[in-house]
């Protein structure tokens, strides 16, 4: 196999290629599409390539490990993607979703598929899933200016959100999956009434939240993606005697879905099911958990149809891809990941001015030791959102807020536009504000990579001097410098209007010993 990994998005941004590939890892299948993209954005599908490989084949949500065959099968079918890839000369971008997301033993699926697949993949949260999917539903059908609710059932988890204009108003993912809720229901595909019952109470009481949140949005167009909904589509076409027919904008009523509903329980098994008209064989066993998500969403909500997208994650990335290749473009997802981050400081945070003001002494700081760090853009961008964000755990308590700040960052729905990796290593800078240091008896930190690590103790170093530097919580720091001379490294404060800064002089001393120990040589704190 070979070795050799897709090279990173800074060193391909300048060469805009015009055929780029999307991978979709999920927990059922991997699906990958390869377009040719022209100059106003339209694209033209090549290929598309989709293997059922099972990844979440356990669906024991108490044993959140990818067997070793699955990681087998997972593998495999990414080196076959990779060898379409270089046929097509694609630029690539692969993500992996909610059975590699849970997977304790993540890293190992991800090094094999570096490693022998050459395919770099990136673990994305489920609301970055559910934002991604979005994108890809208005390449599909032209909703752009509809308040429209989505609903996409995957393997291992469901998404649902409301957007409109481009604009994720809420977006929620959910532990439902058409893999996982057979595991949990339907062993060996066998359903019966009463399995079925006790499936739909459980889909219920999920999705209440979203349920709560979705009222207060008018529904104009609600849209279904993924396979098991182009299954019952597909199924209640046949029962209505249409031919078979490109699914994308087809509709699915309430009383149609009931109609397939009621075929699939009257089945009882996998082989029983696998002879209804329409129905791809492969989910035979697995349809009646995604169809009940699907029922459950339409019931909760009174909606009386569905319209079909053919398009969802891997075009959603697709997009995204291209987006963020082409200079001219790339603005827009720096500004939704600041939006974002933002938004849940100014949800969480009590004081969001103080943070904005750390937030602008640590770049200011990290500008300045570029050369001792060799950090790059990336993070830049995280340290800034670590110091917006390292005060959102006052939101649960004042006490051990730091530890709050992480759990908190990690788990929220509202980070849009990064990726898992990105989140986590943001979650631990700001973990690491105030009180012990990066060490490895703490297991978050000591799960990351050697670069990760490095990475955050440089960021935390930069972020506990910038929160020093505004001690009196009033802005009395305008700007910072840094210069090095002597073995020394010498931190200048101007201050604003005169102001006192002997506080923060005081301070940016007291917090800097990891900063000290990061550069390896004493570091000074002045007075410009």
């Amino acid at each position: 196999m070979s070795d050799r990994v897709h090279p990173s998005l800074e060193a391909i941004a300048t060469a805009w290629p015009d055929t780029l590939a999307a991978i979709d890892i999920g927990t059922n299948s991997v699906h990958m599409v390869i377009a040719r993209v022209d100059v106003d954005g339209r694209f033209e599908v090549l290929t598309r390539h989709k293997e059922m490989v099972r990844l979440g084949e356990t669906g024991d949500d108490h044993l959140k490990v990818l067997t070793d065959a699955a990681i087998d099968r997972g593998v495999a079918a990414l080196a076959r993607c990779r060898a379409m890839i270089d046929t097509y000369g694609a630029q690539c971008a692969a993500v992996a979703t909610s059975a590699v997301r849970e997977a304790d033993n993540r890293k190992a699926f991800l090094r094999r598929a570096r490693k022998e697949a050459g395919i770099e993949v990136e673990v994305i949260a489920g609301h970055e899933e559910a934002r991604l999917i979005h994108l890809g539903v208005l390449q599909a059908l032209p909703l752009y200016d509809q308040h429209l609710l989505l609903c996409d059932i995957g393997g291992g988890s469901t998404e649902l959100l409301i957007g409109h204009r481009g604009e994720d108003l809420v977006a929620r993912s959910f532990k439902l999956g058409a893999i996982r809720l057979t595991q949990r229901h339907f062993p060996d595909g066998v359903t019966s009434r009463k399995s079925i019952e006790r499936a739909r109470r459980a889909v219920r009481a999920t999705i209440v939240p979203f349920v709560r949140d979705a009222r207060r949005h008018p529904i104009d167009t609600f849209v279904g993606s993924s396979g098991t909904i182009e299954n019952l589509v597909a199924m209640a076409q046949s029962a209505a005697g249409l031919a078979p027919q490109s699914v994308n904008g087809a509709t699915l009523t309430r009383a149609e879905l009931g109609e397939v509903m009621d075929a699939l329980a009257e089945a009882r098994t996998s082989a029983g099911r696998a002879a209804l008209p329409g129905i791809d064989t492969s989910r035979a066993d697995i349809i009646v958990g995604g169809a009940v998500i699907i029922e459950q969403v339409m019931d909760a909500l009174e909606l009386d149809r569905l319209t079909f997208s053919e398009y969802a994650l891997r075009e959603g990335v697709l997009f995204d891809l291209r987006s963020r290749l082409r200079g001219a473009t790339s603005r827009r997802l720096s500004d939704l990941r600041r939006h974002s981050v933002d938004h849940l400081m100014e949800l969480c945070d009590e004081d969001p001015e103080h943070s904005v003001q750390v937030a602008r002494l640590a770049v200011q700081l990290f500008d300045g030791l570029v050369e001792e760090h060799h950090l790059g853009d990336a993070e830049r961008e995280w340290l800034e959102a670590a110091a917006l964000l390292a005060n959102v755990g006052l939101f649960i308590s004042h006490s051990r807020h730091h530890l709050h700040s992480y759990y908190v960052i990690r788990n929220s729905e509202h980070l849009s536009g990064f990726t898992d990796h990105e989140i986590e290593v943001i979650a631990q800078v700001a973990r690491y504000h105030r009180r012990g240091e990066p060490s490895a008896k703490h297991a978050p930190y000591a799960a990351l990579d050697e670069l990760d690590q490095r990475r955050v103790a440089w960021m935390a170093a930069i972020l506990r001097v910038a929160i020093g530097l505004d001690r009196s919580l009033c802005n009395a720091v305008a700007a910072v410098s840094v210069r090095s001379a002597g073995g020394i490294v010498t931190v200048e404060l101007l201050a604003a209007d005169d102001a006192d800064v002997s506080m923060e002089l005081y301070e940016a001393g007291e917090r800097s010993a990891l900063l000290r120990r990061q550069l390896g040589r004493p570091v000074d704190f002045v007075v410009a």
